[in-house]
């Protein structure tokens, strides 16, 4: 993973962190790695737990903050997990989501479309808001997840693709109303990345975008480096 990006002394929240192998396992073991603390937030709390431990061995400070993000009050807890243990909040990475209905657009219910938004779009609004005053401190930063699908959509993703341009909406219009106060908002917007899960449901033949490239992209995004850019919805694609 690379390290380019310093970190040091900065506290950064991921949401999604629950499965080993996973974007917000690397995303949040790269954002260590690069020196800082991190708040490692999912509905999952064993797996939440395992993530920590694991950080913790690898010599990473990190703070579990688990719950449903779908609710403002958990989504407020994680934030101020942050505030309370590290005494500040640089970087939120919202991660928390996927891809959970998939099939033809008439026999989607509307339980599933809510559900894919809910997990998607509704957890980063709301890590968000809670988010803010801290960040404002801070002059800090937020990253989500979009997915490549808003540009290339493909067909029985509709309730997905939705929820997914609504990231890339929340992004650009946080990142209006967010400037004055300092907060720079951006989003990356992969294709499917190389994971065993993945591979296991499409193959090995598939194409993929490495985790790495990933990890490199939302690390530069929230870094530094990129001060001069919010707004932005970054494609990731390997190619």
């Amino acid at each position: 993973m690379s390290t380019e990006h310093d970190f040091a002394g900065k506290v950064v929240l991921v949401t999604g962190v629950g499965r080993a192998g996973q974007i917000g396992n690397a995303v949040a073991l790269a954002f260590g790695e690069a020196g800082a603390r991190i708040v490692a937030s999912d509905r999952d709390a064993v797996g939440v737990a395992a993530r920590v431990k694991e950080f913790s061995e690898r010599g990473i400070e990190a703070r579990p903050a688990a719950g449903d993000l779908t609710e403002p009050d958990i989504a407020a807890l994680a934030v101020e997990v942050a505030v309370r243990h590290f005494g500040k909040l640089d970087v939120v990475i919202n991660l928390a989501g996927g891809l959970t209905t998939y099939g033809p657009v008439e026999a989607t219910t509307e339980a599933a479309f809510d559900r894919e938004i809910a997990i998607n779009l509704k957890t980063a609004f709301l890590v968000s808001q809670a988010a803010i005053p801290a960040l404002e401190q801070t002059r800090g930063s937020i990253v989500n997840f979009a997915s490549i699908a808003v540009e290339q959509p493909a067909a029985s993703l509709a309730a997905y693709t939705a929820a997914k341009a609504g990231i890339a909406g929340l992004t650009r219009a946080l990142a209006v109303e967010l400037a004055p106060r300092g907060i720079r908002v951006n989003a990356v917007a992969p294709s499917t990345a190389r994971t065993a899960e993945n591979i296991a449901a499409s193959g090995a033949d598939a194409h993929y975008v490495e985790l790495e490239s990933i990890t490199d992209a939302v690390l530069f995004l929230a870094s530094d480096a990129a001060s001069g850019i919010t707004g932005r919805v970054q494609p990731i694609t390997g190619g």
